[in-house]
């Protein structure tokens, strides 16, 4: 009986650790609001009350919020209640390479919250919790609220551009010529990419609002002689005849039939040589305990869920795609963070 007690204590310790999670979230994600790393310098310490004063706050809450920052790694405390930012909190620095302000401020914003708490109504219905939290879709509903969009892409960049320098530097993407990147969003992918092989060029494929912005970082970073940005849908048709064709956080936006339509239109373009390299995350086949990559990952699925109506997969589920769409696994690449390429070739 007294190691069942035991248990039975520990267990219910662990779930109050699980949920209290949600409360570290919105810490950080109030830090982020504040702009409170934007405020710290190199490594001078700084007391709550002048960082109070930097961000409008009141000194006793913010000194409150400061001691709970340390405690999960954001700042470190000195011995005389001062603080400096560590590694952890410089990725909150809105002019940090690679920040990811927008992307807390994003994901624990109004918008965000409301869609999570429809997370009961989505697994009752198959419906997405955005649509029963907003009555409608996410697309939508951003076409009409330009703040929000403005932040969403924000957010985007943030939670991408650093995942996508790795991966560039990854891959040999030197290996080709001519690249095409599906859905590429503005470059934030490609352009690093073509900066390390300067025999490469490329084009992005993207709906028109989103190529003419891409035009303008291209042509901002000195690359318009290699690379352009044409109008399109993936769903529709694709540019014929690159070395190389990139998918990344495509997929996982469509339900399968539109995920297969989209790698029938590659197999289509994609000469005898050509590789169609697909950047995502990969759900294991079975779940264990304390993976911390699979536990981010399939939480990036009920996020999928509840937000855009899309899904991540598994390796298998890819794999059954491509089949349909005449096209062959070749193999899985996983570089350092959540997102693997898988890369395929013609049947």
């Amino acid at each position: 009986m007294a190691q069942n007690q035991t248990e039975r204590g520990e267990a219910a310790r662990t779930m109050h650790r699980l949920l209290a999670g949600g409360w570290v979230a919105q810490v950080i994600h109030t830090a982020a609001e504040l702009g409170l790393a934007d405020h710290f310098r190199h490594d001078e310490a700084k007391d709550a009350a002048s960082l109070a004063s930097a961000t409008a706050t009141d000194p006793p809450s913010l000194s409150r919020l400061l001691r709970a920052l340390a405690a999960v790694g954001v700042v470190q405390e000195t011995g005389d209640r001062r603080y400096t930012l560590t590694p952890l909190g410089a990725t909150l620095r809105t002019d940090e390479p690679g920040s990811m302000r927008a992307w807390a401020r994003f994901l624990l914003g109004e918008e965000l919250n409301r869609t999570w708490r429809a997370l009961p109504d989505a697994i009752r219905t198959g419906d997405t919790g955005f649509s029963h939290a907003f009555g409608t879709d996410l697309h939508s509903y951003l076409a009409k609220h330009p703040d929000t969009a403005t932040l969403f892409n924000a957010a985007m960049l943030s939670a991408t551009q650093g995942i996508n320098a790795e991966i560039g530097a990854y891959y040999p993407f030197g290996n080709f010529r001519w690249i095409v990147d599906v859905g590429g969003g503005i470059g934030t992918l490609l352009l690093p990419i073509l900066n390390l092989h300067p025999e490469t060029r490329g084009t992005i494929l993207e709906l028109p609002h989103v190529a003419a912005q891409a035009r303008e970082r291209i042509a901002a970073a000195g690359l318009a002689a290699r690379c352009d940005a044409v109008d399109g849908n993936a769903l529709d048709t694709i540019p014929v005849g690159a070395d190389a064709y990139v998918m990344k956080s495509v997929l996982h936006l469509q339900i399968d039939d539109q995920a297969e339509a989209i790698l029938r239109n590659c197999r289509h373009a994609m000469p005898a040589h050509a590789k169609l390299l697909i950047i995502e995350r990969l759900l294991p086949e079975q779940v264990a305990p304390n993976d911390v990559l699979a536990q981010e990952n399939l939480l990036s699925d009920i996020n999928m869920m509840v937000n855009g109506g899309g899904r991540e997969r598994t390796e298998a589920e890819y794999r059954a795609l491509l089949v349909k769409a005449g096209l062959d696994l070749a193999r899985v690449i996983r570089p350092p963070g959540p997102s693997a390429i898988i890369e395929a070739e013609l049947a």
